[in-house]
């Protein structure tokens, strides 16, 4: 069977003051907006042998500036949507929802916060979900740097407390109880707040 695969980039404008506001203390809002604007940009990047290969399709979902502004950053010729939805889980349910109304079959949502994440882990990704319900790459800090899936199971996204360290293990509950298949990529590191920054650092230099 072929498969339609979707890859979803959840992102957001870089604003100063509106961007990485965990790292503001120790960064700034210049140096917290700056920050988020290589890390979108280094993710973009590593994603395009992908985009280039025909192995998926890419959308950026965004919130903050408006889409002139998007394009004017990353590019005219890529598919932008705003992010919609209150919290997290309902902006990834509703991109989720819209792109199997599209009629993809696996899609896969990432943030840009993981510089560990590489080409091979996302095929990785995309490769396991064939065979699975639910993938998910684990984040040191409690949360995922990704999840991918067949369907929209609404209680994987709406019964979480959002940027705690219980969400993947959340998670994980939610998949087990509704008796998903699911598969765990590798532990990353995502580079959210202060000691993310201090351990990546470390164990990179």
């Amino acid at each position: 069977m072929a498969y339609q695969n979707k890859l979803i980039i959840f992102t957001r404008y870089p604003e100063p003051g509106k961007t990485k506001t965990r790292l503001i203390p120790i960064l700034g809002e210049e140096g917290a907006s700056n920050l988020h604007r290589q890390l979108t940009e280094a993710t973009f990047k590593m994603i395009q042998p992908l985009i280039n290969n025909d192995f998926l399709s890419l959308k950026i979902c965004f919130t903050g500036g408006n889409q002139e502004l998007m394009e004017n950053w990353l590019g005219k010729d890529l598919s932008y949507q705003n992010q919609y939805g209150e919290g997290l889980g309902d902006r990834m349910k509703f991109a989720f929802e819209t792109e199997f109304r599209d009629r993809m079959t696996q899609v896969v949502i990432i943030g840009t916060d993981c510089l560990e994440l590489n080409e091979n882990i996302i095929r990785q990704a995309f490769e396991s979900l064939a065979k699975s319900d639910l993938v998910l790459g684990p984040a040191q800090d409690g949360g995922y740097y990704l999840i991918g899936l067949k369907k929209v199971y609404a209680e994987l996204l709406t019964d979480i407390a959002w940027g705690t360290d219980t969400v993947k293990k959340r998670t994980l509950e939610i998949a087990h109880n509704l008796n998903l298949k699911t598969f765990l990529l590798p532990m990353l590191q995502d580079l959210d707040r202060p000691e993310d920054l201090q351990q990546y650092y470390t164990k990179n230099n």
